[in-house]
Formats: structure tokens, C-alpha cells, sequence
């Protein structure tokens, strides 16, 4: 009963210095404001259906009949729709052999979309802002990103610019984590935040299954957003900053090796992707969500969570030693898993959190998700439909995932949205928004949002091209590439 009665003190002290700092925080005016987001929607001649991928994938002379069948299993189990996009040199058959000019065609079409529109949507202009970040992981070109925008609007010479690269799907937060430090010396600012990726020209042309992955998988898309800490423009946000928490696990070997840009045998290079995907992002979130949960989660949840894991442990005095660890907030404790977290008697993230911002990196990171915080099909819907719409779409695919559920209008001022971003590393930054005000902007959805959910997230791939998993097909060698789609 001591050691219950000081578990409960050194909760409620805890909790008070949380409350405490939090107010102080407050009371110095670092609030952080989101005023608008804008996703790219590509052209549509740059639609990747079920024919389009088919050509795609039948053009590639490398490919023998069991990576035929491979990417023929992935397409349909990937999750992804028919109306994705695709880059142009890719559409048009020059994957092989991109050029400088087809890397920055991607990302200038991308960039300047989103940025026009932002622009034109919130009436600021381009030599209003203070602040402006750009990550693309892939692609980082001299002069940078962010010079080729500036020069494009003509901005200020006195704006702060930064460029990240090589930080991986979960680049985004990052980047809003890096105006968000700097808010913190910058009074009255506006920054911008631009997050897309360069898939053209890293198109993998071999026959490496680990590293094929990534074709099936990565889609254009990105977005454009504007944020603010100025006091007078808070009646204009739409979010407001609540938590932030980066998680970096790259001291783990096979974390660090799960997601990596690199070259196969023949000398193709490409994005790989091994089985130890999910285990490490699962690790990664844990490790989050352990530094994190005491500062976004009502006390009395900590305290059930408590309870209900010392009436469960078998080794209460470990546990209780974990359980001070986890609200200090050290996440020393790599080895727990998100049954920790989410399973059996673990917390209950709902009690804090109204919405769930996913990344929609596919399926299995998703299922992967859902299952570790025991969320429902409303709470993944948005993740999935943005995954089969969209695809992933690296950095930018948590903002099409927010504009579902704005487009169909769960956001109510008040609520708290949970944003969950996995990438190479291994990292894993999440942060928490809370909404300002009703939100009901149908944004890039515009012209498909009634139409979703689909009855069915089933993949045409299957039925059109079941001949390849033709056991006959065993026995006879086929040349693809006479074949006409």
C-alpha cells in the first residue's frame, strides 16, 4: 500500500508540473497556429490506373515470371485505388533514363501549385513571409529548393530558409517542428511549410522484390501549408500546435536498415523496404507514445492505466519502475511493445483523442496502427481512403489524410487530432492539433469525397491479369515486351 500511495503522489506532482509548465508556456505567448494547407492534385493525364500500371510493370525486360507474380500479389493486397498519379517521365516511358529537367518538372509542378493556391486562398503574400522550410528526401539540388522558390516570388532577403533532405515520410513534422523553434525567438512571424517528394527520377528499373516494393507504393502528391504565432491572426487558424514529440531509433540496426535508398546487384537503385518494416515503426511509436501520453491523456486515464497494469504484472516492482520511467518520460524501455500501450488493459487514447491522423504509408503500417491503439474502421477510414486515393504519397500523405476528414466534416472546434508519422531513420514524430474552429472545406476531395468510402477497396489488377498466376505459365517463357495493353 506505501508504494501504491507514493505512485499516486508522484502522479498528481507530475501531473501539476505538466500543468504548471504548460501555462507558463502559454503565458509567454509561443502558440503556433496553422491558417490553411494546401495538397497538390496532380494533372490527369498523369493517372496511374490498373492499365497504366500494367504497362508500367510488363515494359520492365529485367522482370521474370515470379516478380511478374510478386507485383501482381502486391498491387492488389497494397490498398490503393485506381486514381492515383504518377510522375510524368514514368507515364511516358523514360523511368530508365530520367533527366535534371524531369526532377525539377515534378517538383516545380508541385511546389508552385500548392504555394499559388495557398497564396491566393489567405490573401498573404509571398514578401510576408519569415519562414520557409522545404523537404524533399530525395532530391536535393544546388541551388535549393527553397533559393528556386524564393526567386520565383521574390521574396525578402532577410527570410529565414531551410532545406531538409533524406529525412524520410514523417520529413513534414519535422519541418513544422523546425518553425516551431524558431517561432520561439521570432515574434509576430509567418512561416511556410513545403512537403513533397521526387519519385521520377528514382524509379527502381530492377528485380529486387525488397526494393519493387516502392513502385507499388509511392505516388505524387504533396502540399503546402502557412503558420503563424501571431496573436492577431489566431480568430484566422484552423489548428493550433498543442504537443510535439520526434522519436529518432536509428541506433537500432535493423531499424536503421528497414527503410534505405540503395543499389541492388545489377547496379539499379532504388528505394528497399524489408519485412522489419512494421516491427521497427511499432518500436518507434512505442518509444513516442511513451514520452508523449502523460502530456496529452486526461490524469485520471494514467491512473487507470496504472491500476489495471499493477493488478496484471506478475512483477510489480519492475513494473512500477517502468511506469516511472514512462511518465518521466526517458523512453529507455525499447523492448515494450504497443500491447503496452494499446492492448489488454492499456491506455485508451480516445480519452484524449478525437481523430486519428495516420500516416497512409500502406496497409500494414495502417493495420499495423490501428491494432497497437485499439482504434475502430472510423478512426483508420481516413488513413485508408487517403492510401487508396492517393497512395502514399511520402511527407505530404498526412495532409490528404487531415483534408478527408475536413471534406467530410468530423472536425468540430475543440477536438484533438492525433498526427502519426512513420519514416526512414527509423523515425517516428508525432504531434497533437487542436481545432479552432468548425471545419468543413471539401479542399482536394472536392470531387470524389461523395463517393467515399467505396464499397469495396478491391483492386481490378487481380481479375485482368489473373493469367499470371497461370501455373502453366511455368513452363513457357514469354517475351512482355510484344505484348499490347
Amino acid at each position: 500500500m506505501d508504494l501504491l500511495f507514493l505512485c499516486f503522489l508522484l502522479i498528481s506532482l507530475l501531473y501539476s508540473f505538466f500543468c504548471l509548465s504548460k501555462l507558463i508556456l502559454q503565458l509567454r505567448g509561443q502558440s503556433f497556429y496553422m491558417l490553411a494547407y494546401e495538397c497538390f492534385k496532380p494533372p490527369v493525364d498523369t493517372k496511374l490506373d490498373t492499365d497504366s500500371a500494367a504497362r508500367i510493370v510488363l515494359r520492365n525486360k529485367n522482370l521474370g515470371l515470379e516478380e511478374y507474380r510478386f507485383l501482381l500479389k502486391t498491387i492488389v493486397s497494397s490498398g490503393i485505388g485506381e486514381n492515383t498519379y504518377c510522375p510524368r517521365n514514368v507515364i511516358e516511358g523514360r523511368e530508365e533514363c530520367p533527366s535534371l529537367l524531369d526532377a525539377y518538372a515534378e517538383i516545380d509542378e508541385i511546389m508552385f501549385d500548392t504555394l499559388d493556391n495557398l497564396f491566393k486562398r489567405t490573401g498573404f503574400s509571398p514578401s510576408e513571409i519569415d519562414i520557409l522550410v522545404v523537404n524533399v528526401s530525395l532530391f536535393s539540388p544546388s541551388p535549393s529548393l527553397t533559393s528556386r522558390i524564393i526567386n520565383r516570388y521574390k521574396m525578402r532577403e532577410d527570410i529565414k530558409s531551410f532545406n531538409l533532405a533524406g529525412m524520410g515520410c514523417s520529413a513534414s513534422l519535422v519541418a513544422i517542428d523546425v518553425v516551431q523553434q524558431l517561432f520561439k525567438t521570432h515574434k509576430n512571424s509567418i512561416g511556410v511549410v513545403v512537403s513533397t517528394e521526387d519519385l521520377g527520377a528514382h524509379w527502381y528499373c530492377g528485380k529486387d522484390k525488397m526494393m519493387m516494393l516502392s513502385n507499388c507504393l509511392f505516388r505524387s502528391g504533396g502540399c503546402s501549408m502557412l503558420f503563424t504565432n501571431k496573436p492577431t491572426l489566431k480568430h484566422r487558424a484552423i489548428l493550433k500546435l498543442k504537443h510535439m514529440e520526434r522519436t529518432q531509433y536509428g541506433a537500432d540496426d535493423e531499424a536503421y536498415n528497414c527503410c534505405m535508398q540503395v543499389e541492388d546487384d545489377q547496379g539499379y537503385s532504388g528505394f528497399r523496404l524489408t519485412k522489419s518494416l512494421v516491427k521497427s515503426a511499432a518500436q518507434a511509436l512505442t518509444v513516442n507514445l511513451q514520452v508523449m501520453s502523460p502530456k496529452i491523456l486526461p490524469v485520471w486515464e494514467l491512473i487507470r492505466f496504472f491500476i489495471a497494469s499493477v493488478r496484471n504484472s506478475m512483477k510489480k516492482r519492475e513494473f512500477v519502475l517502468f511506469f516511472t520511467s514512462f511518465l518521466v518520460g526517458n523512453g529507455k524501455k525499447k523492448k515494450s511493445t504497443l500491447n503496452v500501450l494499446g492492448g489488454g488493459g492499456g491506455l485508451n487514447f480516445k480519452s484524449g483523442i478525437e481523430h486519428f491522423c495516420v500516416h497512409p504509408g500502406g496497409r500494414a503500417v495502417i493495420d499495423g496502427v490501428g491494432k497497437g491503439l485499439k482504434l475502430n474502421e472510423y478512426d483508420l477510414e481516413p488513413a485508408r481512403m487517403a492510401l487508396h486515393r492517393w497512395g502514399n504519397t511520402s511527407a505530404g500523405g498526412l495532409w490528404y489524410v487531415l483534408g478527408y476528414m475536413e471534406a467530410k466534416k468530423r472536425l468540430k472546434k475543440g477536438d484533438r487530432i492525433l498526427m502519426i508519422s512513420l519514416g526512414a531513420g527509423f523515425k517516428c514524430n508525432n504531434c497533437v492539433w487542436e481545432v479552432m474552429k468548425d471545419l468543413s472545406d471539401a479542399n482536394v476531395w472536392e470531387d470524389c469525397i461523395d463517393s467515399y468510402p467505396p464499397n469495396s477497396l478491391n483492386n481490378p489488377f487481380k481479375e485482368k491479369y489473373s493469367w499470371l498466376n497461370d501455373e502453366c505459365l511455368s513452363f513457357v517463357r514469354l517475351d512482355f515486351s510484344k505484348m499490347v495493353f
